[in-house]
């Protein structure tokens, strides 16, 4: 019996991929919500002259030029539906713009929208890359309510230098 809406968030990434071809393998559901989260370039900016300890310019987009990052959501996001209607997935596009956390952006949506479940790949680091780099998926995993399906990179890409 298929579970009404799954969510399943995309990035573009090989293992994000991986885990919409899982999903159309092993889940059914009337509908999948393919959901690309993004940062507007002006806070993406901040960020990072934050980080590096430069003083932060100022500077305000263009209302009437549309944000780059929004642009490559949109194409991201629609890749992301393409392959999951070739996954056999009645799919649908959506995108959302983060304001605080991509994994916050995926968890906020999931409660909007009242999934079923969210599928969602990793990226497979260990060690000490693990420790240093927390994960989106880890994340939404411990800040979920929701049942969440995680798909681990192949052993080609987990053995790959970095």
């Amino acid at each position: 019996m298929p579970c009404d809406l799954m969510l399943i968030a995309y990035d573009g990434s090989e293992n994000a991929k991986r885990a919409i071809t899982y999903a159309g393998r092993f889940l059914s559901a009337d509908r999948a919500v393919v959901l690309t989260a993004w940062e507007p370039m002006v806070r993406q900016a901040a960020r990072l002259s934050g980080l590096s300890g430069v003083m932060q310019p100022e500077w305000v987009p263009d209302d009437e030029i549309e944000d780059i990052a929004y642009v490559d959501a949109r194409a991201t996001n629609a890749e992301g539906v393409r392959l999951a209607e070739l996954a056999g997935l009645n799919a649908e596009a959506r995108t959302a713009e983060c304001t605080t956390t991509i994994w916050n952006a995926i968890v906020d949506c999931a409660d909007e929208l009242d999934v079923d479940i969210i599928v969602a790949g990793t990226r497979g680091a260990t060690g000490i890359r693990a420790l240093l780099h927390s994960s989106v998926a880890d994340a939404v995993l411990k800040h979920c309510h929701r049942p969440v399906l995680l798909v681990p990179p192949g052993k080609e890409s987990s053995n790959r230098a970095p």
